[in-house]
């Protein structure tokens, strides 16, 4: 019986399907349109479209954007919040900042949960620990019965400094429980034990809105697997590049927020290690938007503070992706002052590009490369058709006309843009923070970034481009990267170099038995376990703080200090060795490893230059209408080289290789694109 391992990834535009077989080791991908509307039955698609036999799936790794598109559409089941008083408001003061520091009339978006929603309840707990005012209980009974009639489905539980003692918390949850049989509750000392009540009130209220629908998602789409012959459990990747099942997502939903983003990242950096790059710069390019993540000395950078919306921060580790509006849907327009822009808005799925003819009127990315014709006239095997006369009809009545364009200029300039945008991304994410990007190479994926990748290479002096087998799908392929993973953190303020030792040992070790007891739950056999400890410190004086690795024994706590010291410099350019460190967090990180997959390496061997398909004329700027080559991705064994300019064509994307580049394909299949190498 073939054994293979399922993983799906939902997108704006297409949810991208992948299959490894273990027996011979390759891999099937295939593309189907996202449903927005209800994304499980894009995934049950996919799988149908792929004739995928549930019954000999091992594994079934899925990258949700459920909880992200809730958190933008607000699209929520009835909510409430309980709180102590006095403290109702915490989330709609926030910290006191803007998006737009100096756009006065740029609001903030309103809190999830309504202020008509929020509760309070007599209660105080000192910042020692210590009891000052009990929870008045009934009190708590007569706000748990209120929220009975008007409907809650899902409650939050915050109190001020129920991260140093949760008693007060645990009661208001079994209160509720007693009172609202059914109703999904949320405390903010369990979802998140810290100090900051702003970032514990708005992470804790995100997880409580997405209770309720990504537990509905989640167990019809296991239903639906099980009906289907699946046996195992479904494994649902996580922001901070790891997975969990649905038992914990129930219990953590907030954690599936940017889940799809993470896979690509995990992905790239896979990619970049097969290649033997330890640097690496993922440009994830699809329908709606371009994630950028970057890896160096082989870790992707993991940020502990994030937001779907300013002013709303969910504080869970996460792999550091920065998003931009600029996919192949985004729309070129003319601003106020006359001057060309790329996105951020989007046509999305519907109605999509001008050339997709459903009804979309405004240049986009795809628009012009199709009128350039860098891009063939059909997607996703000829499941979608494009018509070169609308594209064209809308460059020129939105762009070419208000500039004074022809054709290829305006679409030459819409491409440039997109391109501008995507490298300026490129630069926050690596020089901001202290990495030189020609240091890097450059993983290009998604259905357009090996349209674009080379383009965005040049202009930040990366020598190496490297787009994987299947573009297209590599976020999928992350999905069967990843590990079962939970990030657990404890308040403990202390001078590092007057830290009781045993004291900070006790704290982990508290912390190590419920990671311990996390992975049991889900099934993690103790040879598969894997605790990796972090701790945040910042030097004395400071507000902000760093995470490194911290060791275990005798030792472990001066070597954290002194990556500190390293750290710092890298982030902020100094250190001062002697000043007091103080710690300001534990973090633990509890790993449950899962077989990965073994793929298979080709014989790279010379070949003689391949044959094209076709030659078609294809416009860059330096050389006008050029006769280039098309070749098809699955005819280019490894060892093929090719001389730009060329377009390889594949069922989920389609690589650009530039004038004065070279193109090789190596022993992975990957094409690696060489800038400067004609």
């Amino acid at each position: 019986m073939a054994r293979q391992r399922v993983a799906v990834d939902v997108g704006g535009t297409f949810t991208d399907v992948c299959i490894f077989d273990e027996a011979s080791r390759e891999v099937r991908v295939t593309k189907v349109p996202s449903t927005p509307d209800d994304p499980m039955r894009a995934v049950l698609d996919g799988v149908d479209r792929a004739e995928v036999d549930l019954s000999e799936v091992t594994l079934f790794s899925h990258g949700s954007t459920v909880a992200t598109n809730a958190l933008i559409t607000r699209n929520f089941r009835p909510a409430a919040m309980v709180t102590t008083t006095g403290f109702r408001d915490v989330i709609e003061i926030r910290d006191g900042t803007k998006d737009d520091l100096w756009d006065a009339y740029q609001d903030v978006a309103p809190p999830y949960i309504r202020r008509r929603d929020r509760f309070e309840v007599t209660e105080r707990i000192d910042y020692s620990g210590q009891v000052v005012t009990s929870l008045d209980e009934d009190e708590a009974r007569r706000v748990a019965r209120l929220l009975g009639r008007r409907g809650a489905q899902t409650v939050a539980v915050c109190f001020v400094n129920s991260y140093v003692n949760p008693a007060h918390e645990i009661r208001m949850r079994e209160i509720l429980e007693e009172e609202l049989p059914g109703v999904a509750v949320s405390t903010s000392a369990e979802i998140l034990p810290e100090i900051f009540e702003h970032d514990r009130f708005a992470t804790t209220v995100a997880n409580a809105v997405l209770a309720p629908l990504v537990s509905g998602y989640v167990g019809r789409l296991a239903e639906n697997l099980e009906d289907g012959g699946y046996a195992g459990d479904l494994l649902l990747l996580h922001s901070g590049g790891g997975s969990m099942t649905p038992k914990m997502a129930e219990r953590y939903p907030v954690r599936l927020a940017a889940s799809g983003i993470a896979a690509g990242a995990i992905a790239a950096r896979h990619v970049a290690a097969q290649c033997g790059f330890a640097n690496a710069i993922g440009l994830d390019m699809g329908g709606t938007s371009t994630d950028i993540s970057l890896v160096h000395g082989g870790e992707l950078r993991v940020t502990k503070e994030w937001s779907v919306e300013y002013g709303y921060p969910i504080i869970f580790p996460s792999i550091e992706v920065l998003t931009i509006g600029a996919g192949g849907g985004s729309i070129a327009h003319i601003d106020e002052a006359g001057s060309l822009r790329n996105g951020p808005q989007s046509a999305g799925a519907d109605p999509g590009p001008a050339c997709y003819g459903a009804g979309g009127t405004q240049a986009t990315n795809s628009d012009a490369n199709l009128a350039l014709n860098r891009l063939g006239t059909s997607l996703a095997g000829g499941a979608k058709m494009l018509r070169p006369e609308l594209a064209e009809k809308a460059i020129l009545g939105g762009v070419a006309g208000r500039l004074g364009l022809d054709l290829e200029q305006a679409a030459s300039a819409i491409l440039k843009v997109a391109n501008a945008n995507m490298a300026d991304a490129v630069r926050l994410i690596s020089i901001r923070r202290g990495y030189d990007p020609r240091d890097f190479a450059l993983v290009a994926f998604g259905g357009a970034g090996a349209l674009h990748g080379a383009e965005v290479a040049r202009e930040l002096g990366i020598p190496t481009v490297i787009v994987p087998p299947n573009p297209g799908v590599t976020s999928a392929l992350g999905c069967l990267l990843v590990d079962i993973r939970h990030d657990l953190s404890a308040m403990f303020g202390a001078v590092a170099h007057e830290a009781d030792t045993e004291e900070f040992e006790s704290a982990y070790a508290g912390l190590e038995a419920e990671a311990t007891a996390r992975l049991r739950q889900e099934g993690v056999a103790p040879e598969d376990a894997v605790l990796q400890r972090m701790v945040s410190m910042r030097y004395l004086g400071q507000w902000r703080s760093l995470t490194v690795r911290c060791g275990s024994g005798k030792g472990a706590l001066a070597e954290a200090v002194q990556l500190f010291h390293e750290q710092h410099e890298r982030e902020y350019a100094f250190r001062r060795d002697d000043t007091p460190v103080e710690i300001y967090q534990l973090g633990l990180t509890a790993i449950g490893t899962t077989p990965k997959p073994a793929f298979a390496a080709h014989e790279v061997a010379r070949r003689p230059s391949p044959t094209p398909r076709h030659v078609r004329d294809v416009y860059f700027d330096t050389l006008g209408w050029v006769g280039t080559p098309v070749h098809a991705r699955d005819e280019l064994p490894a060892g093929t080289e090719i001389v730009g300019p060329a377009i390889i064509d594949q069922l989920d994307s389609t690589t650009l290789v530039p004038p004065g580049t070279r193109a090789e394909v190596d022993e992975w299949l990957n094409i690696r694109i060489h800038l400067g190498e004609a």
